[in-house]
């Protein structure tokens, strides 16, 4: 059987995706359905996530099937709660395991995440082999818990497979972060009006994370009068922390907004520069894009970390500054943007390492989009798979 089997009309199997939580462990998911799709896969595709309607909107809008199951959160630090998350997770697995046992998957793809754990125990008990997927710097415990299963072990950075146990790192293979294909098709016109930002000022597009961020938030307010004139910006700013009155107090200059949906492509492609949180889907998407990036990573306690360590990294190829800690001062994050927009060269250059630092370098030496390489991956363990079965 060729791989181009797996593709047609005749020959149809399953396969389910899990992951969520966040939008960060949902959308890379969706790239690679997009690239499976793109691809003429021809087969059902499934999603296994949270009970958490956020989470079924964004699959669903994609129009693939969505199947909740009981969830709980997995905490390195002792806390009461994990006693109730004990029953959900193992509510979760058993879930889990019925839902699989159904369906039959020839494949699970994990994007990680704590909802991603009880489908890949599942599988595992199952005999279905499942891909993780690891989108940060270091690997969450989401991802060190489904690795010793996994059939494959993906990674965003090559840095990340030497963190993994040295048992595990013969099945690791760094393949980026995938990004939707639909990102590639905004225009810049169109987010222009979408946002009413006037020809001939750059936009600065602030991004807060799925939930927002009050720290990106204060910052923007800090910094919005010195760039009035200079820059238009677009500030995502979660739907809790949004404020109506804001873009009546700046008008042509400045535009709120609680959630971006599919317009983000459009923004997207009208920005000159993306701003804010460091998680791996923003560092990705702006990579991908070729958007230079002050990045202001979630860090202090409350975090593992991540964040810190996607910025450093974005940082060290040159495609964004890194303003952490407490160096993420309303002065530092002006003269950061500005550095940007007064200087044509430092602009291009980031732009140029931006794109560098997103794609896949194949065997052959060939540049490739991650999701579309993954999407080729699991086409080639479904063509193993039918062929071994013969």
């Amino acid at each position: 059987m060729s791989p181009s089997e797996a593709r047609r009309p005749g020959f149809a199997p399953t396969v389910a995706f899990t992951g969520g939580g966040t939008g960060g462990h949902i959308y890379p998911g969706l790239a690679v359905i997009q690239a499976l799709r793109a691809r003429g896969f021809a087969g059902r595709i499934v999603w296994i996530g949270s009970r958490k309607e956020l989470d079924r909107s964004i699959v669903e809008r994609e129009g693939v099937e969505y199947f909740p199951i009981p969830s709980g959160k997995l905490r390195r630090s002792l806390s009461l709660e994990n006693l109730a998350d004990i029953f959900r997770v193992a509510a979760g697995y058993f879930a889990a395991r019925r839902l699989l046992a159904d369906l039959k998957p020839a494949l699970l793809f994990s994007k990680g995440g704590y909802v991603s754990v009880p489908p890949c125990r599942a599988a595992a008990a199952l005999g279905i082999p499942y891909f993780t997927h690891e989108s940060d710097t270091s690997p969450g415990l989401a991802t060190r818990l489904n690795a010793g299963g996994a059939a494959k072990v993906l990674v965003s950075w090559p840095k990340t497979a030497a963190m993994l146990p040295e048992a595990l790192r013969g099945k690791a293979a760094a393949v980026g972060n995938p990004v939707r294909p639909s990102l590639f098709s905004g225009e810049a016109a169109r987010g222009r009006a979408f946002v009413g930002a006037p020809d001939g000022l750059p936009i600065v597009f602030f991004v807060g994370g799925s939930q927002g961020s009050r720290q990106v938030n204060d910052l923007v307010a800090a910094i919005r009068p010195a760039l009035a004139g200079k820059a238009f910006i677009v500030h995502q700013t979660g739907a809790e922390l949004f404020d109506p009155a804001a873009n009546a107090a700046v008008p042509g200059a400045y535009k709120a907004l609680p959630y971006i949906g599919a317009e983000i492509s459009d923004i997207l492609a009208a920005a000159a520069i993306v701003a804010g949180r460091a998680g791996a889907g923003t560092v990705w998407e702006a990579a991908a894009l070729g958007k230079p990036m002050v990045l202001i990573p979630l860090a202090g306690s409350g975090t593992r970390g991540d964040q810190v360590e996607n910025a450093e990294m974005a940082a060290q190829a040159g495609a964004a500054i890194c303003l952490a800690g407490e160096k993420a001062t309303p002065e530092a994050a002006l003269s950061a943007v500005l550095g940007y927009l007064d200087s044509p060269e430092a602009l291009a250059k980031a732009s140029a390492s931006a794109l560098a630092l997103s794609g896949v370098r194949k065997e052959n030496g060939e540049s490739a989009r991650s999701a579309d390489y993954i999407a080729d991956l699991i086409l080639e363990a479904l063509d193993g798979a039918a062929g071994g079965t013969r």
